[in-house]
Parts: C-alpha cells; structure tokens; sequence
C-alpha cells in the first residue's frame, strides 16, 4: 500500500527532496505517540546526511502546549494554513473530545479541503473522525476507546490494526504504532534499508505492518493455549450486546455445557457466565467513562435488559453505581487513556 502523501517537496540545497510534516499537539497528548512519529524522521536525516525530512509543532494558542504527563512544549506555529504538500499529523491523548474545540475542528476541514493529508496519531483519529475526514474511510484508534468510537462515528470502518492508510487518510492506534507508521513512510520515500536501519538505531526488532492488530491474542491475554477456550471468548467478545447462553456457545465449539464449565473453572477459575458477564461489565465501564451516552443506553449496548439489573450487576462488580463511575470521572465524555 502506497502512502498517498509522497508528493514532489521542497528541496535542499544538493538537491535532495524534502518532506515536510506539521504535527497538531492537542492538549495533554501522549508523549510515547509523539515522539514514536518524530525521532524516526530525525534519525532518517541523520543517516542520510541530509534534511529528507522537517516538521512544525502546532497548536491552537500557537504558544505552548503541555502532554499527558505534564512535559510542555514550544510550538513553532498556530492554526495557520500550511503547504498544500505538507503531511498533517494530530496528536491526541487524555480528554481528547476535551481538546477538540471548534477551532481546530474547523482548521482541519479547511487544510482537508484544500488537499492536505492528515493523520490521527493516538486518539487523534476521534479528532479526526470528529471533523467528518474519516467517513467511509478504514482507521484505528486505540483499543481502550474503540467502543466509544464504534458508538459515535457508524460512517467510519474501524479495525483493530496497529496503524491503517487509506488514501491520504492515516491513523494510528496509539502508544509504539506511529513508530509503525513512520517506518513505512520513510520506506516508501528512501527504500527499506532506510528504514531498517531506523529501526535498529531505535532497538525495534519488529517492525509491525498495517495487516498487524494493536492487541494480544486471546492465549496471549489470558496465559493460557487451549484452542476451544480461546474460541469461545473471542465469539463472547463479538457479541456482546446480544449474549450467547452458555449452551449455544458450546454448541458452537462441540462441547457440552458440562465441558465448557468445567473448562473455564480449570483455566480461568470461574463460570463462563461469569466470565461472560465482567466483560460487558468492561465494556460498559469504558462507555461510561469515554462518552455522553445515557447510563440506559450503556445498559442495553451492553446486554443488559433493565437498567436496574445493570445497576445491581455493576455495583456487584465495581463496588459502585454507573452513576457514580461516571461522576467520578468528571465530565461525561471525557476520554481518559491507560498509556
């Protein structure tokens, strides 16, 4: 897949072309995401000899800006227009629907109209799908706010894949996967042994491709390597809304309801019921936590058929009502990250 970005730069002075990229630090974006962008095209330049690459730190005040951890930095620029054959990159992090703020919703669709490829890094795809850049377009967000994602933005295809491009539309999933993202660019404008050889000034044995998920396999996830197990969590992750009784789920992996309980108590030491239940109680909790959506609405996205029933469910599990999740967590909406 080509990155759709590669267009003809400016060029330095021996005549080598080089890439411009404008990074939109959104406040308290994510440090690790960030700088998995930046120290690549540093490191790219520094093999070369040359400038391939250069960038602009931007922000709305066009002032400062501090990330999720407290670190502040200078910004070279405001919400100023930029070169048609830049590459936009916004980087988002905590409280991101915070950070989205009607200027920067606006500077976005203008560049976006004008041509200019932009990318999500981190949460920066929420930002993103927010100005209406990712309808009908593939992307990824972190797996923590997929959920909210999913409910918010229908029009967008989202995957589970470490970092996707889509036309020059392109979104990463957050922590090391801009890291990804980057070593692809520079192999697609200066070749694969460039970008290896990034790779190894940076340790990263690994270089993950868009066709790579952001998480664990279920075995991975859970310790343990039984090929039924991880058959029957994966069909109870996929339906969460709709529950599968313990019967039909194993059914659905020829088993009977006496093995899969027996099973999951070997493995997992508890009822798949159980099991079952603490992962809508999850889902809901991140609904909770990372939009405005009524705590009905949380309740029936959630398999759950009366908000009562919820209520006592969740109380059971998490020591405390929805309500109450979703005060101390201040405003409603407010994405928070674990990175």
């Amino acid at each position: 897949m080509q990155v759709a970005t590669s267009r003809a730069k400016k060029e330095t002075s021996d005549g080598v072309p080089t890439r411009r990229f404008v990074f939109l630090l959104l406040d308290r974006f994510t440090m690790i995401s960030f700088a998995g962008a930046i120290e690549p095209l540093r490191l790219a330049n520094r093999m070369l000899g040359k400038s391939a690459y250069s960038w602009r730190l931007a922000g709305e005040n066009g002032r400062d800006v501090s990330c999720s951890n407290g670190a502040s930095f200078h910004l070279d620029m405001g919400l100023e227009e930029i070169d048609r054959e830049d590459t936009l990159l916004v980087c988002g992090g905590i409280d991101v629907q915070k950070a989205t703020t009607k200027p920067v919703l606006n500077w976005l669709r203008r560049e976006a109209r004008r041509g200019v490829s932009i990318g999500g890094i981190c949460t920066g795809s929420y930002t993103m799908a927010k100005a209406g850049l990712l309808d009908g377009k593939k992307a990824t967000i972190h797996w923590e706010n997929q959920d909210a994602f999913l409910e918010e933005f229908e029009e967008v295809r989202l995957t589970k894949s470490v970092f996707v491009i889509d036309g020059n539309r392109m979104t990463t999933a957050g922590g090391t996967s801009s890291l990804d993202l980057m070593l692809k660019i520079i192999a697609q404008d200066h070749g694969e042994d460039l970008a290896n050889s990034v790779a190894d000034q940076l340790i990263y044995s690994s270089i993950r491709t868009d066709q790579d998920t952001q998480r664990l396999s279920v075995p991975t996830r859970i310790g343990v390597r039984h090929p039924k197990l991880s058959q029957v969590i994966q069909i109870m992750e996929a339906n969460i809304e709709d529950p599968i009784s313990p019967a039909t789920l194993a059914d659905d992996v020829g088993m009977s309801t006496r093995q899969l309980e027996r099973l999951f108590r070997r493995y997992l030491n508890r009822s798949p019921k159980r099991y079952y239940m603490e992962l809508r109680l999850q889902k809901a909790r991140n609904l909770l936590m990372q939009t405005d959506m009524s705590v009905i609405n949380v309740a029936l996205a959630c398999g759950f058929a009366s908000p009562s029933h919820f209520s006592k469910c969740y109380r059971a599990h998490y020591q405390t009502t929805p309500y109450r999740e979703r005060g101390s967590f201040g405003k409603p909406g407010a994405t928070r990250l674990s990175i």
